[in-house]
């Protein structure tokens, strides 16, 4: 049987701003980790994405630290947007104490964050670079950091923020405590854990990539070609309300965006490519309803955490299968529901299987016949499992398979 909050061991004040959250009892995770974190120990941290990590290391985080500020807590991430995230849990969390918290990130101005560090921060959530040009510029101290966080350590391996780490981990104190959190535990990130954490309590709620309870996964068999198409019949149907669209490439999104504001779909997008100021609108934009569908790189795959999204498509199918239990764990958060539907098109099929192996089961197909490469017939790969056939139908006078490359481009040029 589960465990209520107050049998955790945290503090009142802790437990009015649980309260404030409409929290009615603690995730796994948090069951699991906050005792030891308020205990001191140093921890490894494994659960699948929306499980609220986030509460798992900073309610018993801000236990253990005073309002002083100097920096005493510091969270790394791997992108703006869960830095952003991170920030403003830990607001939440810090109701009724006077601790300060800030956020650091890239692609916003030094000032506002300058101001905040000299006027002194006890929490600051961060990406490693600009946080590394605040410690070289001498505008924050870390020697007096007593807890140290890596969220979603495995993604900021992969980003190649590895030597951002190792100088992060040598301006703060030797005797920390380290909490490592993390969807996934490749061989990196169990290394970088055996390095610097001493004598870790390993806390695995699910086995890594395991996907959240509560996504209905679909593939869909598609020709390249007739993949917008196809998406725009999907957004056709009923309770595609908030979705969440993943491409390859920058160029693909702003193109898809374009297609879908033609057909009168409320669209944004977020890549790298477009700077914090338009990422952060954009995201707002969807979390409060005024677009339906935000198309995003995997940028967003990790951080965006958005209630109620109902529909998460991979409109490229990720080449990396941990790729794909974090882009579609951002729906079904917190115990809700969502779809998560996956584009495949006949070159894709090895990348369909090595998900499907990494997942330990088959994902169910759905052929429709107007846009199936294989013609609604079961093709190649795709016949293993179960299925579903359903009429497809076109939209507006032209779609996109009428257009050719040069046209779709030409779209982008008079957006």
């Amino acid at each position: 049987m589960s465990k209520s909050f107050e049998e955790l061991g945290l503090s009142e004040t802790s437990l009015a701003a649980v309260e404030t959250l409409g929290w009615k009892k603690p995730s796994p995770i948090q069951e699991e980790a906050i005792p030891h974190a308020l205990e001191g120990r140093d921890i490894v941290g494994i659960a699948q994405t929306g499980t609220g990590k986030t509460g798992g290391f900073m309610l018993p985080t801000l236990e253990r630290i005073q309002a002083r500020k100097v920096p005493q807590a510091l969270v790394l991430c791997p992108t703006r947007e869960l830095a952003q995230q991170v920030y403003e849990d830990t607001l939440g969390f810090s109701r009724g104490t006077k601790i300060k918290s800030t956020c650091i990130v890239g692609g916003v101005a030094f000032g506002p964050q300058i101001s905040d560090l000299k006027t002194g921060v006890d929490v600051i959530a961060a990406t490693p670079g600009r946080l590394i040009d605040h410690v070289q510029r001498k505008n924050a101290d870390l020697r007096a950091v007593e807890v140290l966080i890596l969220d979603e350590a495995d993604r900021m391996l992969d980003m190649g923020f590895r030597p951002q780490i190792d100088q992060v981990l040598r301006a703060t104190p030797a005797n920390r405590q380290t909490l490592l959190f993390s969807a996934t535990m490749p061989n990196g990130v169990h290394a970088l854990a055996l390095r610097i954490m001493k004598d870790p309590v390993w806390i695995e709620v699910a086995p890594a990539g395991t996907t959240a309870e509560g996504i209905t996964e679909l593939v869909y068999a598609v020709k390249p070609q007739l993949k917008p198409d196809l998406l725009l019949s999907l957004l056709g149907d009923s309770g595609w309300d908030q979705v969440l669209v993943f491409t390859r490439t920058k160029v693909g999104a702003d193109t898809l965006r374009v297609y879908l504001e033609r057909a009168g779909v409320k669209t944004d997008v977020m890549h790298s490519d477009r700077n914090m100021k338009l990422r952060t609108r954009a995201l707002d934009r969807f979390a409060t309803g005024q677009i339906r569908v935000l198309v995003a790189t995997d940028i967003a795959q990790r951080g965006l955490d958005v209630e109620g999204i109902s529909h998460v498509v991979n409109y490229d199918i990720p080449l990396d299968p941990e790729d794909y239990v974090h882009r579609i764990g951002r729906t079904a958060r917190a115990g809700a529901v969502g779809t998560a539907v996956t584009f495949v098109t006949a070159t894709d099929l090895g990348h369909l299987k090595s998900i499907e192996y990494r997942l330990g089961r088959d994902l169910e197909r759905i052929s429709l016949p107007d846009f199936d490469y294989g013609g609604g017939a079961a093709p190649g790969g795709l016949s293993s499992g179960p299925r579903r056939s359903r009429s497809g139908r076109a939209f507006g006078s032209k779609v996109a398979s009428d257009l050719s490359p040069e046209e779709l481009e030409q779209l982008l040029k008079h957006d």
